[in-house]
């Protein structure tokens, strides 16, 4: 099967994309303290922070490769790969754990191929775990897009996630 690209549309895209990431990093010129809350910016227009625009923020704010790189790999909440739509966060901490965590994690591998830090092939969801949601009472516990789900099961799980498009 031969791909065809539209050479036109493809430029314009990159256009508008480097258009984008040149007015968020100029309005830190001259800033290079205000790193974190530029790559902030940046994940928000993209979700993630792609390499090429960090390479970017490198030499656009004169600021060494591997700083920008520390800093985006220090934090947890900053992302080098795209992610899902839709972000589902399972507990695994200990009551989750005791109350079946792991059922859910294994019920999203099985049916949608999602592993934990996975995105599934159409973007959709990502996956990740965490040590504690605190809300215990509620054990499993499930967040997707910020809204939890208690006393979840591979049943609940599979109904929930069958909500978001």
């Amino acid at each position: 099967m031969e791909v065809v690209f539209d050479h036109l549309q493809l430029e314009s895209i990159l256009e508008k994309h480097t258009e984008k990431v040149n007015a968020i990093i100029d309005s830190y010129k001259g800033k290079k303290e205000m790193l974190i809350s530029l790559l902030q910016d940046i994940q928000g227009e993209y979700s993630y922070l792609p390499r090429d625009v960090l390479i970017r923020v490198s030499e656009k704010l004169d600021i060494s490769l591997s700083q920008v790189f520390s800093v985006a790999t220090f934090f947890k909440s900053f992302h080098l790969k795209p992610r899902g739509r839709h972000i589902i966060t399972v507990c695994v901490g200990t009551a989750c754990h005791v109350r079946g965590a792991q059922r859910l994690v294994d019920c999203m591998e099985r049916d949608y191929n999602l592993k934990p830090g996975g995105t599934t092939e159409d973007a959709r969801f990502t996956l990740e775990t965490v040590n504690c949601l605190g809300a215990c009472a509620l054990a499993p516990v499930a967040v997707v897009d910020g809204e939890y789900s208690g006393q979840m099961n591979a049943n609940k799980i599979s109904k929930l996630l069958k909500k978001y498009k």
